[in-house]
């Protein structure tokens, strides 16, 4: 194998260990297992382990039913460049994915990718935006202000908290937040429980 030909296959399997990335990363997200979705694809659960490990091609027979199992577009599967909407590790900035919250005048972006044991978030809070009551849940957390003002209540003991102040505590303790300020507060928030398994007010 000469030089060219040892460059092409390098460009190949870069490019399959990106597709395989992308399959798993699209997998987490939509919270099927590795059986689950060889099941819906229609292709065996070993393929599907070797597509997303990069060590075997996206067949052309398999791309059509394995993004519809995925339920996004074929292209979406085998998009050049790193650039891609869902990767494993890292989240583009005009990708971020915003988490449904039920108290007013509160957004979260989330910005871990799927898969991450942490989650982080961006939260943005109104000047009089914050929950609407105290909550708890399995956990911890830690969170740094970015810009602003918030009040942080946790277990009863309230804190005014200002650009550059941080905080860390047990998710299981009853905890609340509120913007008293006139300006809009943003948070970068870390926890360790899924979006998905926290019941809270916000």
């Amino acid at each position: 194998m000469d030089m060219l030909d040892e460059a092409s296959e390098k460009t190949k399997d870069d490019a399959d260990v990106r597709v395989g990335r992308r399959v798993r990363a699209l997998r987490l997200e939509r919270r099927l297992s590795l059986a689950e979705l060889a099941a819906k694809a229609g292709v065996s659960i070993g393929a599907l382990s070797q597509i997303e490990r990069g060590m075997s091609s996206l067949r052309v027979k398999v791309i059509w039913p394995l993004a519809a199992a995925l339920d996004i577009e074929p292209s979406a599967l085998i998009a050049d460049g790193d650039e891609a909407v869902n990767d494993l590790y890292c989240v583009r900035a005009d990708k971020r994915r915003s988490i449904p919250v039920k108290s007013e005048g509160i957004a979260k972006a989330l910005l871990s990718p799927p898969g991450a044991t942490l989650t982080g978030m961006l939260v943005t809070v109104e000047a009089g935006g914050g929950t609407a009551e105290a909550y708890a849940h399995a956990g911890h957390e830690f969170g740094y202000v970015l810009s602003g003002e918030v009040e942080l209540v946790v277990d009863s003991t309230k804190y005014g908290l200002k650009t550059g102040d941080s905080f860390a505590f047990k998710s299981t303790l009853l905890h609340a937040f509120r913007n008293r300020g006139a300006e809009q507060c943003q948070i970068l928030w870390v926890n360790t429980t899924k979006p998905s398994e926290v019941r809270d007010g916000a």
